[in-house]
């Protein structure tokens, strides 16, 4: 089995942040991944922040192991104990040792589709997401995105309220950082459900499996792609999946960015953390 890439794009949430998303496809095996690090974290890696370095290693390695892998989850293992090997070697050859404190650590969400025969199986750490398409149109959604957004969701509108800010203004407050800090902080020292450097993450993971024939097609897409249905209530998931399959992913990119500097820049009617977030989103297709 392999999946056929269709469609990718990766854009960045604003000029002044990189872009800290990847996506890609190899053999049986296709992702999405949306980094992350703790706001005013200084890069140890050779990249404009660790969150970038971290994905675009792991979409590189993801490239060049997937075709001869045939596990999912040992595939992401793989690649999580190279990369925590690289961090900790860094951080010992520059002596920024607080950086061992796992809060500082890059981390991401992932989701990693793999197609086997009459099957489609989902690897899904975080707030990445899934939309499956067989071959009749029915319509599918693997991932905990959806509930992870509406609390998020809510969390942005406190912040707004609290700090009498709207979203870009409410980024530039303490109380924004504070609880940044304290959400990375209770992230790893409870359960590391996210793809980085925490190879026990991979037990955690949420697996999602559906039972196919025929074409099928999966749309991995990061959570600021994923917006469109999840949070701006744009679309349902069946009519992201057409217009995906039918025009591409540019015309929804163009929507998405519409929603969020014209319709609500604010964020006042879609309370969210930046007014505009990375959007990466991949299509591919397999004949299960």
């Amino acid at each position: 089995m392999r999946f056929d890439l269709l469609d990718s794009l990766s854009l960045a949430g604003s000029p002044e942040r990189p872009n800290e998303d990847a996506c890609g496809a190899a053999g049986a095996f296709a992702w999405a991944i949306d980094g992350a690090i703790l706001p005013g974290t200084a890069p140890i890696m050779d990249a404009a922040s660790d969150a970038v370095w971290l994905v675009r290693y792991a979409d590189a390695r993801l490239a060049a192991l997937a075709p001869q892998a045939s596990d999912a989850a040992g595939l992401v293992l793989a690649v999580i104990e190279e990369a925590r090997a690289l961090f900790l070697a860094r951080v010992e050859e520059t002596g920024r040792h607080e950086r061992l404190e796992r809060h500082t650590w890059p981390a991401a969400a992932l989701t990693l589709a793999q197609a086997k025969p009459g099957r489609i199986e989902t690897l899904t750490l975080a707030d990445t997401i899934a939309y499956v398409r067989d071959e009749a149109g029915g319509v599918y959604t693997l991932g905990e995105a959806p509930e992870l957004r509406r609390a998020e969701s809510a969390l942005a509108a406190r912040l707004m309220r609290e700090t009498g800010t709207d979203v870009e203004g409410m980024r530039r407050t303490e109380a924004y950082r504070a609880d940044s800090e304290r959400r990375r902080r209770a992230m790893v020292e409870s359960a590391p459900a996210i793809f980085g450097l925490h190879p026990d993450a991979v037990a955690l993971a949420e697996r999602g499996a559906l039972d196919l024939d025929g074409e099928t097609h999966v749309l991995l897409a990061s959570d600021g792609f994923s917006a469109l249905v999840e949070l701006y209530r744009d679309r349902d998931a069946t009519a992201l999946m057409e217009g995906a399959i039918g025009e591409g992913l540019a015309p929804l990119a163009t929507r998405l960015r519409e929603i969020e500097t014209e319709i609500d820049p604010t964020g006042a009617r879609f309370p969210r953390f930046k007014r505009s977030d990375d959007a990466t989103a991949i299509l591919v297709r397999a004949t299960l």
